[in-house]
């Protein structure tokens, strides 16, 4: 009998550490625990009213057919408007491919840009799955080392000698999963020469784009139309599990993107996308906003308490939902700390190892997604484990 075989590329995608963490902490929940959770990338909000009640409005009026590939043209004009009026960048909606999520944009991007063999560039640490999009089209990431003295930002300096000639681009993100910092639009440029020097494609992965606390909160856009683009509705509109995502690309590059989108997904959800036009509402931004608020409150005090605690953060946590901290004072293997400490207190992070190579073992990923008492109670739980 002929032996079952997967295909070689699935050996080449690493698990994600953190599931073994949830998984754990599901059955500790299980048995009546209570788990603080702070290693999940989704606070505790979910999309605001208006957005949902538009989403069942299109249900009742059967708008659940397929849409155009590149998204509703209704949804694709209100993001051009956004970008407009928050971030001053006049972006055409024919540029713009909605997608099944912020994921459904990364495989698109990969399959758009990326040829087999080719190599793209990414800061270690970074979010894993974008190097996990290129193993599907056969090429590979290559890791730049980073430290903290830069606080885990790519020396551009370097970017030429990191160049091979397979390398085809440079893809960044900001704010940064799992770091939290932010990239200054001077960086962004540069970075933009440096690739345009090199003859490769620069993509900015802007899916927390709004969770901005310290810095500009700015579009890669408004340095040149040929840069990519990725955004979600997911973080700063907290709509997880609608499932949308947009792509942002040149226009030499509309018609590429338009047949691998039609061939990859048809198209987006249609109910999601008929509820993301309102999240564009005057209403909608202002409750996202107040939200932006209290995550910044909820960082405020996590950065107060881990200083409290003795845990230095190594990265300028200034977006985003997160922060990056050095565990190696009190140990030597941060998942087997976070499994410790899950058994003992009950209190989940994520692992360092999640997201890059170079000294990942010393670091662990802190998302702000509980409220703040929580969080509190969450750093006394910490304290009396590293006491003990």
């Amino acid at each position: 009998m002929k032996k079952h075989k997967l295909a070689a590329r699935v050996d080449d995608i690493a698990p994600f550490q953190v599931m073994a963490i949830l998984e754990r902490a599901k059955a500790l929940m299980a048995q009546g625990e209570d788990v603080i959770h702070l290693e999940i990338g989704e606070p505790d909000f979910v999309a605001v009213e208006e957005v949902n009640r538009a989403g069942i409005q299109a249900i009742e009026a059967g708008k659940t057919g397929y849409t155009s590939a590149t998204g509703l043209p209704e949804l694709k004009q209100a993001i051009s408007q956004d970008y407009a009026s928050r971030y001053q960048v006049d972006v055409a909606p024919e540029r713009i491919i909605v997608t099944p999520g912020a994921s459904g944009a990364l495989l698109l991007m990969a399959s758009l840009m990326v040829d087999a063999g080719d190599e793209i560039l990414m800061p270690d640490p970074c979010y894993p799955c974008n190097r996990h999009f290129l193993v599907q089209v056969g090429a590979t990431a290559k890791l730049i080392e980073t430290d903290v003295e830069r606080g885990f930002e790519m020396d551009l300096v370097r970017l030429p000698s990191n160049w091979s000639d397979k390398t085809t681009g440079l893809w960044l993100a900001s704010p940064s999963n799992p770091t939290g910092a932010v990239l200054s639009k001077e960086y962004i440029a540069n970075a933009w020469e440096e690739v345009q020097e090199q003859g490769g494609h620069l993509l900015v992965d802007e899916i927390y784009q709004g969770l901005v606390y310290e810095g500009e909160d700015f579009s890669a856009l408004s340095i040149d139309d040929n840069i990519f683009v990725i955004n979600s509705f997911s973080k700063y509109f907290a709509m997880t599990g609608w499932r949308l995502g947009w792509l942002v690309v040149p226009e030499w590059a509309i018609e590429g993107a338009t047949k691998l989108a039609q061939n990859l997904f048809i198209s987006a959800p249609s109910v999601s996308q008929y509820a993301a036009i309102e999240a564009f509402s005057p209403a909608v931004l202002s409750e996202c906003e107040e939200r932006r608020k209290i995550l910044n409150a909820r960082r405020l005090v996590l950065l107060a308490g881990l200083k409290n605690i003795g845990l230095p953060v190594v990265a300028p946590a200034h977006g985003a939902f997160y922060v990056y901290v050095d565990v190696s004072s009190i140990t030597e293997n941060a998942m087997a700390w976070c499994l410790a400490l899950l058994e003992s207190e009950k209190v989940a992070l994520t692992p360092g190892a999640d997201f890059g190579v170079k000294n990942a073992h010393k670091y662990v990923r802190f998302a702000y997604a509980c409220d703040e008492l929580r969080l509190e109670e969450a750093l006394n739980r910490i304290a009396r484990f590293i006491k003990s």
